[in-house]
């Protein structure tokens, strides 16, 4: 059996002396879990595509049960992230989330969209890395069915929440005078501003995901409670994740942005 489709590669991982194992996010199967027989020769036709954050066509055939790469035709590699180490260990995280996120066999075409939209953002666009990776994480939850209440405060009904806040267990936005009327757990402190910008991530249109402006305290929030509420609601970190924080949170004359 041969399958042909457009895929991400989210995960790639070496196996023996010349083959990979690949979880790629597939347009109409979903994720997949195929082997990329020989893909690291040097003379290997599949090479280009067999790489983690690349997309391209993928024609797949069944071998013992699971899928192989047969042929693969590279459309986009983001040239742009490979040769800067802050924006690639942010894709990497964004390919790490959108792969625990994605199921097996199920496509998710909002899911592809948002993550080839936000590499797209890392590549050629000049928006702040901070920006990309909160809209990410906010619209990602909302995808996977964890979209946070953000009509109104969950407790007064007040729809411009006096100082807001955001109940990262109950996930809903609040007024900070109504916190002792929530359940235990976090609540994080936003700026009406970044509630703002917080709506229009989980409600605007899929294309201006990234239109939006916050001054840097207004950001701060939006990160730090975008950040929180994915981990909350995942229970779990993510490596990747830690080691973009470890890059970032370094002063700037210590980190090592490009790549040779």
């Amino acid at each position: 059996m041969h399958l042909t489709t457009n895929a991400l590669v989210l995960r790639e991982v070496n196996y023996k002396e010349s083959d990979k194992i690949l979880t790629l996010m597939t347009e109409t199967e979903g994720k997949l879990t195929v082997t990329a027989r020989g893909c690291r020769r040097k003379d290997s036709p599949i090479a280009s595509a067999c790489q983690l954050l690349a997309w391209g066509e993928f024609t797949l055939y069944e071998f013992r049960g699971m899928w192989s790469v047969k042929e693969t035709a590279s459309e986009r590699l983001f040239d742009g992230i490979r040769s800067d180490l802050e924006k690639l260990s942010l894709a990497s995280y964004l390919s790490e989330a959108a792969e625990v996120l994605a199921e097996e066999g199920q496509p998710d075409a909002a899911l592809l969209s948002m993550t080839l939209n936000c590499l797209h953002a890392l590549d050629k666009m000049h928006v702040p890395l901070v920006q990309v990776k909160a809209a990410f994480e906010w619209r990602a939850m909302a995808l996977a069915g964890y979209e946070p209440q953000l009509e109104r405060c969950g407790v007064c009904f007040r729809e411009q929440p006096k100082e807001p806040h955001i109940h990262l267990g109950e996930g809903t936005i609040h007024c900070a005078a109504c916190r002792d009327k929530l359940g235990e757990g976090v609540s994080m402190p936003l700026t009406a501003a970044a509630l703002a910008a917080l709506r229009h991530i989980v409600w605007g249109p899929r294309k201006r995901l990234l239109s939006f402006r916050l001054d840097e305290e207004g950001m701060k929030r939006l990160s730090e409670a975008s950040e929180a509420y994915l981990m909350t609601r995942l229970e779990r970190g993510f490596r990747t994740l830690d080691f973009y924080k470890s890059i970032t949170y370094k002063p700037m004359a210590q980190r090592p942005t490009k790549l040779n």
